[in-house]
């Protein structure tokens, strides 16, 4: 703790100061005349930095080396990248380890910082306790190789990846102050760093003009054996939900089951979002129906587990088996799936509420969309199913962006894990159907349960055919029509206004009419109110995108703040109501140098699917923040206010 109280003492103290350490015979910092032409008054002006890629040139998925050379000056050094500290020098917390960090982490130059090939450390003597002690550190000329890959993805020309070296220098008895750090705020993003530039290029330009080898005095340290560790020892996956940030190594045993739980979590979160909850009580009801009857309840609920289950491996197997088809979200880019799908719902729905009973001729007859039936449980689970998939969970985006380019046995394993998790509440439901006791299971109560929950899904109906019309009539990049959300919240009101009336006709109780007629007008005034909210401009002035605008809102020098939504993507809108439509971001979003911009990808968005796939984005909702220069500083699927201002501030460079 005694050099980390020194070293605060001395940042205050100033770099012209000779402080003098009681018990060491020399000053801690010693101020010399810098070696180099500029003055940093930290450990730089002892050791002057490069980096240096081994090629100028690569092709998208090529690998290739950076050296980062340390040159020190004579009598200096500076502290390894795992310090051994002899007890006789203190703790070794207070020892500043030598670190690189890089920026952007995930943009077209990739860098693999885990597997840096450090230089062999240099046994010293050092003395400023008084006793010449053995410690082992990093002097004259020593080079640290970190492999890097360009993004297969990575688009054709210039990129540039930006490396700060963390170190502290000192010689026998004395200490300057380190670089800057990330936890020093301000003074770490005034770091510049070093930027390394790469040209990327296609195959057949590097084939026509192939670049000359690397430079074996510089390059030849590097063990090349470290790439094949990269691709086969080590697949992790980064999860970021609403700043909960961690990640899981896949190519462990242990760590593959950790992701297949968070994915199976994934999908049980999403029986919590607004797709899937208007039909979870007419599931409870069917199961509360068949209680008496235990088997033939447990029956009906694994034959809808088996449904969910179903549509989303027959998800999976598309996504492996088509190779244009990438994400679930490229489903309801096709107006007519859209359509489909509302249509379907509002058949399922007037079928399963008992309005009537679709019945075909022939071997067809065996068709029963009626939920307390085996058939009808299984479409039940497919619907269900299908109703989730505007509404991609927490977890479940990167999980299943992950999965879309693993092998195949992978990817069925992880979307099963999904579907699974999905299910369960509905097995464990027909398993204990005693929890379904207090549910009406006949009676005027049960009918107007049922009624209310089909007009809800004929709300859901409208909706998809709504969004399916719409992306057949928008012209992008314009924003489409949300017109069609009017008619849902009618059919929504209708909903409230029909539980309201009925439960003043069959009960005369004062209790429930209370409870059931104020959630019928809680329910009536969401309905209008959020008409009004997702009709209305907002206040955010978005930019709708196409790559001439966005090349010229970076060329004037300006933030952009990009949102890739659609009008089938319920959780976007959620997002953009509650936190881009919020005072502190909306407010932030008008400001001076900050452009707003949105790509909306409803119906078939040719441009605006490419901008996707080249942020390397599979799923929406997702938010990027851009650097004037295009470096990415954010990107997030589900995301707080507190994490779009910090964005923006980073991109700012006051953060």
């Amino acid at each position: 703790m005694l050099t980390t109280l020194l070293l605060t003492i001395l940042s205050f103290a100033g770099p012209a100061d000779n402080i003098q350490v009681p018990g060491l015979g020399s000053p801690l910092f010693a101020p010399q005349a810098p070696a180099s032409e500029t003055q940093f008054y930290d450990s730089r002006d002892r050791v002057r930095v490069e980096a240096i890629a081994d090629t100028e040139r690569a092709v998208p998925g090529e690998d290739i080396i950076l050296a980062v050379i340390f040159q020190h000056d004579p009598g200096w050094h500076i502290h390894t990248n795992d310090p051994v500290v002899p007890p006789e020098l203190g703790e070794p917390s207070d020892y500043i380890k030598t670190q690189l960090f890089f920026e952007p982490v995930d943009g077209p130059i990739r860098a693999h910082p885990r597997f840096t090939q450090w230089p062999e450390p240099h046994e010293i003597k050092v003395a400023f306790t008084g006793n010449p002690v053995t410690y082992a550190v990093f002097e004259g000329r020593a080079v640290a190789y970190v492999p890097v890959t360009i993004a297969p993805d990575a688009p054709l020309g210039k990129a540039i990846l930006t490396v700060k070296p963390v170190f502290q220098v000192c010689d026998d008895s004395s200490c300057l102050a380190p670089t800057p750090m990330p936890s020093d705020g301000s003074s770490w993003d005034e770091y510049e760093g070093l930027n390394v530039s790469i040209e990327i290029v296609s195959l057949k330009a590097m084939q026509a003009n192939p670049t000359p080898p690397p430079d074996p005095e510089i390059f030849g340290g590097f063990n090349q054996a470290v790439f094949g560790e990269i691709k086969s020892d080590a697949e992790y996956v980064d999860f970021d939900t609403f700043g909960v940030e961690f990640s899981l190594d896949t190519a462990s045993t242990w760590g593959l089951i950790l992701f297949l739980i968070v994915a199976a979590i994934g999908g049980l979160l999403l029986n919590f979002t607004p797709c899937v909850l208007p039909v979870i009580p007419l599931k409870i009801m069917a199961l509360s129906a068949g209680a008496t009857h235990r088997s033939r309840t447990i029956l009906l609920g694994v034959a809808m587990a088996i449904g969910i289950v179903a549509f989303w491996l027959g998800l999976g197997v598309a996504i492996k088996v088509f190779t244009e088809f990438t994400a679930t979200n490229q489903l309801f880019q096709y107006p007519a799936f859209t359509i489909s799908i509302g249509v379907l719902i509002a058949i399922l729905a007037v079928g399963m509420c008992g309005l009537f009973t679709l019945r075909l001729p022939g071997k067809l007859y065996m068709f029963n969309p009626s939920h307390d039936t085996v058939w009808g449980s299984f479409l039940f689970g497919i619907m269900t199913a299908i109703l989730s998939t505007p509404c991609t969970a927490p977890f479940m985006g990167a999980a299943m962006a992950w999965a879309a380019g693993e092998p195949f046995m992978t990817a069925f394993v992880t979307f099963a894990a999904v579907g699974i998790g999905m299910a369960l509440p509905y097995l464990f439901l027909s398993i204990f159907p005693k929890l379904t006791e207090k549910m009406p299971k006949a009676g005027p109560a049960s009918e107007l349960i049922k009624q209310v929950m089909g007009l809800l899904m004929l709300a859901a109906a409208a909706y998809f055919i709504g969004v399916g019309l719409s992306g057949m009539l928008v012209t992008p990049p314009e924003p489409p029509s949300r017109l069609y959300l009017w008619v849902v919240a009618g059919v929504i009101v209708l909903a409230a206004a029909w539980l309201v009336i009925r439960t003043f006709q069959i009960t005369g109780g004062l209790r429930n009419r209370v409870v059931f007629g104020g959630i019928g007008m809680a329910l009536m005034a969401a309905a209008i109110l959020g008409g009004i909210m997702l009709t209305e401009k907002g206040p955010i002035k978005w930019i709708y995108y196409t790559p001439d605008r966005f090349a010229e809102a970076k060329s004037d020098g300006n933030i952009v703040v990009m949102e890739f939504t659609a009008e089938w993507c319920l959780n976007c809108k959620a997002l953009e109501q509650s936190v881009l439509a919020s005072d502190t971001v909306s407010s932030l979003l008008a400001e001076k140098g900050v452009v707003p911009m949105k790509v909306d990808l409803t119906g078939n968005n040719d441009v605006g699917n490419d901008m996707l796939a080249e942020v390397g984005g599979l799923r929406i909702p997702l938010l990027i923040v851009f650097k004037p220069d295009g470096q990415i500083v954010f990107e997030g699927d589900f995301y707080t206010v507190d994490q779009v201002v910090e964005a923006v501030d980073d991109a700012r460079g006051s953060g």
